[in-house]
């Protein structure tokens, strides 16, 4: 591969790609340029360990940040800096994990033993899915069906990626290890395998229903357990239900990320439970009760006192939502709106001029209190 190409541009992504939008850019160019597709192909084969190397840098959140800050001199002489890991004559073209370095530098080279397992084929990616609900569906719970769009385990090859009736080898560059490790001075440089990219095994005969890959792009439907008490934002996770690992690799987990619909009358602060209650100014002025049915679908009764005004908050114990995962429930709150009336009758505005009359001002304290401090105002100004 030329030294100048920028990995970003081998898989055909913009530098800002997140890891999901990198991953189905590799799996589409791995596909596409996989030497078991392009027998003979030297181009093919070449661009193929190309974009793997690409892949193999980028999906790690460390070697991705190296990458973007120094370039391909991040995995070249050491890294940074330089100090004397040279290039290997069996790794060449390939790189190392720089985990698997230090490691390496801090165990291996004295005395601790380093990494010697097979690393063999990846584990398969977490995936991410939205659910929308109901505020009543969060505090009720629910069950619902979801469909996702995964990589599945072939059915055909068992998820081997190798044809049916066969079985893949042990690589024979690395003897099934995933890595190969060079001496260089006083360090043992440890890289991943160039010709069974880690994996510890090649395919002689790959399946044809997956090209070799051990996985197929396949809709899946769920059952999600959504608890009730949760809210915006609450994660389940089922585990095992993400991407299928390469080759018989365990599948990663599905993570169900939850949103909330808005409620036309409750709003939600935690374990509470908001809402405004509008009533009449007679009933404001002489007290009385009003019934708010909850999300528990049970009628609660609030008792209004005599001369409440607006913006009074009354609170109902336990007719909130119920603690996720735990026992009880918040409060539902509610805050009185006096309603001045639009459309009095005869009569009624008659009864009404009738109580003005016998005002005095001591009805309303803040009205009378508020225009005393106007009068003194204008009093001060003028002495």
């Amino acid at each position: 591969m030329s030294a100048d190409i920028d990995y970003y541009e081998l898989l055909e992504v913009e530098r800002t790609a997140d890891d999901a939008t990198i991953k189905i850019a590799y799996r589409k160019l791995a596909m596409r340029f996989h030497p078991d597709k392009n027998p003979g192909c030297d181009e093919s084969e070449n661009k193929f360990k190309s974009i793997s190397e690409a892949y193999d840098v980028l999906k790690d959140p460390q070697k991705r940040a190296a990458y973007d800050r120094f370039g391909k001199a991040a995995f070249q002489n050491g890294g940074p800096g330089g100090g004397g890991f040279g290039a290997s004559g069996s790794g060449a073209g390939d790189f190392g994990d720089i985990g698997d370095i230090f490691e390496t530098i801090f165990g291996g080279a004295f005395g601790g033993g380093g990494s010697q397992g097979r690393r063999g084929p990846a584990r398969g990616a977490d995936l991410r899915y939205d659910l929308e609900i109901t505020l009543d569906d969060a505090f009720h719970g629910k069950s619902a069906e979801i469909s996702v769009e995964v990589a599945a385990a072939c059915d055909p090859c068992s998820g081997t990626g190798a044809k049916p009736g066969t079985n893949a080898s042990r690589c024979a560059t690395c003897g099934g290890a995933g890595k190969i490790r060079a001496q260089q001075g006083f360090f043992m440089v440890e890289r991943t395998c160039p010709t069974c990219l880690g994996a510890g095994q090649v395919i002689a005969d790959p399946c044809t229903a997956c090209q070799g890959q051990g996985r197929v792009d396949r809709k899946k439907t769920l059952t999600v357990t959504v608890p009730s008490g949760v809210d915006e934002g609450t994660r389940i996770r089922l585990s095992g239900e993400g991407e299928a690992g390469a080759r018989g690799a365990p599948a990663g987990d599905l993570y169900i990320f939850l949103h909330v619909k808005q409620h036309s009358v409750f709003t939600r602060e935690g374990t509470a439970l908001f809402t405004a209650v509008p009533i009449s100014f007679t009933t404001a002025s002489l007290g009385g009760c009003v019934t708010v049915p909850g999300l528990d679908r049970k009628d609660h009764e609030f008792r209004i006192p005599a001369g409440i005004q607006s913006g009074k908050q009354l609170r109902m114990r336990g007719a909130g939502m119920p603690v996720l995962n735990g026992r009880g429930a918040g409060d539902m709150v509610v805050e009185i709106e006096v309603e001045t009336p639009t459309r009095l009758s005869a009569k009624q505005r008659e009864l009404l001029e009738a109580f003005r009359e016998t005002e005095t001002g001591e009805e309303c304290p803040r009205s009378q209190g508020f225009f005393g401090k106007i009068r003194d105002m204008w009093d001060d100004l003028t002495d």
